[in-house]
């Protein structure tokens, strides 16, 4: 049974790492605070803070810096981490804003024991975030993945295209709806999209020949209102998406590297929406190479080696879902507007021996070529109006 000892010797925190450590479990009624500081050896101290109270955190914070300076007779600056999810990045923003260095961490990237039944409390993920944090400040390769905050504007922006994804997944459903209800009684050629769907639910026939009963009638009518809402809510969204991508634009005559919205909207097979995904998941934020974009996305490959045992996992889907969704589709649409391109053809040569891993590849690839905006070969462009 492993047993952790303090330790006598020298830690990373009383030597090139001069800093008091603190990490922050977040939760709806309390902030659990874990802090690691000079002086105290390994020893981590452990304090609460009702939750949104900034100035008791902040007070805290000074706490420990007064105390810290008492025992070693210096100043220490602080360094906090916080796993990402529900509060977002408006803390990380606030520390920054006080002068405090913060870091975000996926919470799946942190290690955690594999025992079948391992113990979990605040308290321990306080401690394993603290332990993680002084890794990654040690410069230990691969210890955790820490997440890259957007700005107040970029994560503004990208609102639109996941509203405009969350109304029309309710459009579908409020359609469905109505088609159900209307099949239980026999009625399968009614289409709540149309333009006539008010007059033609007055005209109606059950299967035996009845009218729509009157509660059934009046049911269906209110889907209709519902989905009319969300028709103008989306068409709303839409145009506000479409003035966005037409302000990112540059001019046609500008001789400087044109935006990437722009370059999208040129391919043939790339319309306003799959531009708007791609610029405001993907496109906005920085990668060192081609993998850390498939990582991104969660189309990286996951290998399984060991010793003479050797397979693959697939794609890891740890990344942005909706990138990941949107990719596919594309994929598919590749296919149909652009035969001739030199990624189609790739598609058709592997495709026999899986087309739902082929597709899949092919969306990898062409992510990949997208954000280093090449030529792609064979591609096909959009013809002036």
């Amino acid at each position: 049974m492993l047993l952790d000892h303090p330790s006598d010797g020298p830690t990373a925190i009383r030597t090139h790492i001069a800093a008091i450590f603190v990490s922050l479990e977040l939760s709806r009624s309390t902030w659990l605070v874990t802090s690691l500081s000079p002086g105290r050896g390994e020893k981590m101290s452990k304090h609460s803070v009702t939750a949104g109270d900034m100035a008791g955190l902040l007070a805290l914070f000074a706490e420990l810096r007064r105390k810290a300076e008492a025992r070693t007779g210096q100043s220490y600056p602080i360094v906090t981490i916080q796993e990402a999810g529900l509060d977002g990045f408006w803390l990380h923003r606030v520390l920054q804003q006080e002068g405090i260095e913060s870091h975000v961490v996926d919470p799946a990237s942190v290690a955690t024991p594999r025992r079948r039944r391992r113990a979990k409390t605040d308290r321990l993920d306080g401690e394993t975030l603290l332990r993680t944090l002084l890794a990654y400040k040690r410069g230990e390769p691969r210890v955790c993945a820490m997440v890259v905050a957007p700005s107040p504007e970029e994560e503004d922006r990208r609102r639109i295209c996941r509203e405009r994804r969350t109304l029309i997944a309710e459009r579908i459903e409020h359609v469905n709806r109505i088609k159900g209800l209307l099949f239980a009684q026999g009625i399968s050629d009614y289409g709540p999209l149309r333009r006539d769907r008010r007059a033609r639910l007055e005209t109606l026939r059950t299967g035996d020949g009845r009218e729509l009963p009157s509660h059934l009638k009046a049911q269906i009518g209110r889907e209709l209102d519902r989905l009319e809402l969300l028709l103008k809510q989306i068409k709303a969204v839409e145009t506000a998406q479409d003035a966005l991508l037409a302000a990112t634009r540059k001019p046609a005559g500008e001789k400087s590297t044109p935006a990437p919205v722009t370059m999208l909207l040129a391919l043939k097979g790339i319309g306003a929406n799959f531009a708007a995904v791609l610029w405001s998941e993907a496109f906005y934020r920085q990668f060192a190479n081609r993998r850390q974009v498939a990582a991104y996305a969660g189309l990286a490959a996951t290998p399984w080696q060991s010793g003479g045992v050797r397979h693959e996992q697939g794609v890891s889907k740890a990344g942005n879902p909706r990138l990941r969704t949107t990719m596919v589709q594309l994929a598919w649409l590749w296919i149909g507007h652009q035969p001739q391109s030199a990624l189609t053809r790739w598609f058709k040569e592997r495709s026999p021996q899986g087309r739902k891993r082929a597709i899949v590849a092919l969306a990898r690839k062409l992510l990949v070529a997208l954000w280093k905006c090449v030529v792609i070969e064979g591609a096909v462009m959009k013809t002036a109006a």
